[in-house]
């Protein structure tokens, strides 16, 4: 039986070794890279993008006339007691309209289109900046994941050694059953846990998978060390980087510029508009009556028309519309007050969390090495009957939940400096 257990366990490791080998690795950059090409939020703003470019241009603007080219045909037969005839006429016209002056407009419009295709630039700047944090925190989740798994695994597999020296010890009359239930259960407890652990890391790599555009079956070797990073930030540093490069605050000047634009697109209603309206018409007439030769007529018409037109009264919209510019200006400047003071809180907040999770990563990393030599002196103690099973089981969820509470202190490291960085529009800049 033991020998059975022996091949079907060497079995498994050789499944593990080539599957594990037979995975293509995958490293941060890699992630960020797939992210950057097929992560379906990336891809919608960009096609976003492409729209806003393309509206940027002066044709759009008004700055070019029209040019329209129509033709009609009138057919006509006529079978009558008298005379019969039969007359086509065909009318050919070419015209052109062009706004010569609308009150500066069109050149406005053109600046807005230009500001608007730049604050979609800016939008798509801000997908992909929470698509990085996304990322580069579902990256570390995966690690993290694992090396909890890892941590189980090693509990689990000490767990079973001491199920396997438990009986070993009944079969000499040295422990009773309830000594081998008591050991049984706790095995059986962390090989549910481990077995629990793998659905979570299966899950982090499915949700990596979805934020890269990829098949969530796709598996991978995870190339990134899991260590904590260690840096030190100064606040006022941090301060100074966000009023000057995050990419919210940004946006939000440049919605401001839009509503600057919306003030003189109003003011230039007050302008009167001077508009050309030019062309050529022809016609051509055929008729032919009955018993007689058919005859034909033609002229030909030029025309250049200007017209000047000015509004003298309107019923106040004019003046409506140049009041309400103003008043969203205003609005947009309060805005940008709200969002500096809200994005200086927030900066605070993650400043002082990052500070506070860096001093619990070297509480925790102090806890779990106090813990780890704590197991292997009650591995000892166990096994020469110095300490009860109960005893060493309590030693080993303390050293289980000091090695999580380490990992977990990493990842939240991660996760608040991941956080300063995109706070301070350098994430872009830094992957």
């Amino acid at each position: 039986m033991k020998q059975i257990k022996k091949i079907v366990l060497l079995y498994m490791f050789f499944c593990l070794i080539v599957n594990t080998y037979g995975q293509d690795k995958l490293s941060l950059s890699d992630a960020i890279h797939n992210a950057l090409n097929y992560n379906y939020d990336i891809r919608i703003i960009k096609g976003n993008q492409k729209v806003s470019e393309i509206n940027d241009s002066w044709g759009a603007a008004g700055r070019f006339p029209s040019i329209n080219f129509d033709l009609s045909s009138n057919n006509q037969s006529n079978f009558n007691e008298e005379t019969d005839f039969i007359s086509n006429v065909i009318n050919p016209g070419l015209s052109l309209n062009w706004v010569l002056f609308d009150g500066f407009s069109i050149r406005i419009k053109k600046q807005k289109f230009e500001q608007l295709s730049e604050m979609s630039r800016g939008n798509t700047t801000l997908i992909i900046e929470n698509t990085l944090q996304s990322v580069i925190t579902g990256y570390y989740n995966i690690l993290l994941q694992k090396e909890k798994l890892l941590v189980l695994k090693e509990v689990m597999d000490l767990s079973k050694d001491r199920y396997d020296y438990t009986i070993t010890k009944k079969e000499i009359g040295s422990a009773v059953t309830y000594d081998v239930l008591q050991a049984k259960n706790a095995w059986l407890e962390d090989k549910a846990n481990y077995i629990l652990q793998e659905v979570t890391y299966e899950n982090a790599v499915k949700d990596l998978n979805y934020l890269m555009g990829i098949s969530a079956d796709t598996l991978y070797t995870i190339t990134e060390k899991f260590d904590a990073p260690l840096n030190e930030y100064k606040h006022d540093i941090l301060h100074g980087k966000m009023l000057e490069n995050n990419k919210t605050l940004k946006n939000q000047y440049i919605n401001q510029a839009i509503l600057n634009r919306d003030i003189s697109l109003a003011k230039s209603l007050y302008y009167p508009s001077l508009s050309l309206r030019s062309g050529a018409d022809a016609f051509r007439q055929r008729t032919e009556l009955d018993g007689m030769d058919a005859s034909t007529r033609n002229s030909q018409n030029l025309y250049a028309n200007l017209t000047l037109s000015f509004n003298i009264f309107d019923g106040g919209i004019k003046r409506r519309a140049l009041n309400i510019a103003k008043i969203e200006k205003e609005i947009g400047e309060i805005e940008i007050n709200e969002m500096k003071h809200s994005l200086t809180i927030q900066l605070e907040k993650l400043f002082d969390l990052y500070n506070v999770r860096k001093d619990l990563y070297n509480v925790a990393q102090e806890n779990l090495e106090a813990a780890n030599l704590n197991l292997q002196i009650s591995r000892d103690k166990f096994r020469t009957g110095t300490i009860n099973s109960f005893n060493y089981r309590d030693v080993q969820l303390i050293y289980l939940n000091a090695s999580f509470n380490r990992l977990n202190t990493i990842y939240n490291l991660i996760d608040a400096n991941t956080a300063l960085m995109k706070i301070t529009g350098g994430i872009i800049t830094e992957y």
